[in-house]
C-alpha cells in the first residue's frame, strides 16, 4: 500500500512521545476523551508543540453538541490563537447550527485566526444534516480535511458513504475515516474507500502505580475503573503501521 498517514488520537504528553517512537506522523491532542475530545491545557499544548511530530490541537471548550455560544467561540477562537503561537500543526474543530447545518461565519472565523494551521473540521460532521453540502461548504470555507466515521456509529459501519464522500472531496479537501478502526480492519477501511489517511487511538491500559486505594470513591464516573487508564504505546501504534504495510 502506498504512503498512508496514521493520525493517532490521544490525550497527554506521554502518549505523544509514545505515538512519535511508534512510527506515528500525526497526533490530534485532546484532554477527556471519555467525553468525546475537549480542548488540552496550554502548557500540555505547548509541550506537545516541541515534539517532533505534527500535533493537531483539538479546540472544543466543552462536551454535548456543536452549536456555541458568543463567549465559547471568543474562548475557541483565542485557543486557535494560542494554538498558532506556540507552533503545533494544526487545529481541529466542528460548529453547526441548530437545524445541523455548517456554522458558516463560525467557522470561517476559526479559519482566519488559525491562518498557516492545517485545519480538520470533526466528528460534528457525522451529526449535520446533509454530508455532502458540509463538504462542500467546508471546502469553500479553507478547511484542509473532515474527520468522520461516515455517519455511522463507527467507520466499519460507515463505509459506503465514506467511500462516496472520497469521491465527491476528490483533490480539493481531504476526507480522514475515524472511530472504530483497529489494526485488523485498517487495510480493509483504506482500500475501499479510498482514503489515504486514517485516524485511530493506540491505546494500551496501564493500571496505577498506587498502593492504597480507597474503591469506594470516584473521581469520574461511577463504573469506569479509578485505578487502571488507556495510555498510548508505541507498539500498539506498530501494529497499526504494520498492518496498513502488509495491506
Amino acid at each position: 500500500m502506498s504512503e498512508v498517514t496514521f493520525e493517532v488520537c490521544l490525550e497527554g504528553i506521554d502518549d505523544v512521545y509514545a505515538a512519535k517512537a511508534g512510527g506515528a506522523q500525526r497526533v490530534e491532542l485532546c484532554a477527556a476523551l471519555v467525553e468525546g475530545g475537549i480542548t488540552p491545557s496550554h502548557a500540555t499544548i505547548a509541550a506537545a508543540a516541541r515534539v517532533d511530530i505534527d500535533v493537531m490541537v483539538m479546540i472544543r471548550p466543552r462536551s454535548g453538541d456543536f452549536d456555541y455560544t458568543a463567549r465559547e467561540l471568543e474562548v475557541m477562537e483565542a485557543d486557535v490563537c494560542y494554538c498558532r503561537s506556540v507552533g503545533v500543526a494544526g487545529v481541529v474543530f466542528g460548529i453547526l447550527d441548530p437545524q445541523g447545518q455548517v456554522a458558516g461565519p463560525q467557522v470561517q472565523r476559526l479559519v482566519e485566526a488559525a491562518g498557516p494551521l492545517s485545519i480538520t473540521f470533526h466528528r460534528a460532521f457525522d451529526v449535520c444534516r446533509d454530508p455532502f453540502a458540509a463538504l462542500d461548504r467546508l471546502r469553500d470555507l479553507g478547511v484542509h480535511r473532515v474527520l468522520t466515521s461516515g455517519q455511522a456509529a463507527t467507520v466499519p459501519q460507515g463505509l459506503e458513504l465514506i467511500r462516496r464522500l472520497v469521491a465527491a472531496a476528490g483533490d480539493g479537501i481531504g476526507i480522514l475515516p475515524g472511530c472504530g478502526i483497529t489494526p485488523e480492519n485498517v487495510a480493509e477501511v483504506l482500500t475501499y474507500t479510498g482514503a489515504r489517511e486514517f485516524h485511530a487511538t493506540a491505546f494500551s491500559p496501564l493500571d496505577s502505580r498506587m498502593v492504597h486505594r480507597n474503591a469506594e470513591v470516584y473521581m469520574g464516573v461511577p463504573g469506569l475503573p479509578e485505578y487502571q487508564r488507556q495510555l498510548t504505546t508505541s507498539e500498539r501504534v506498530e501494529n497499526f503501521l504494520r498492518a496498513v504495510k502488509v495491506g
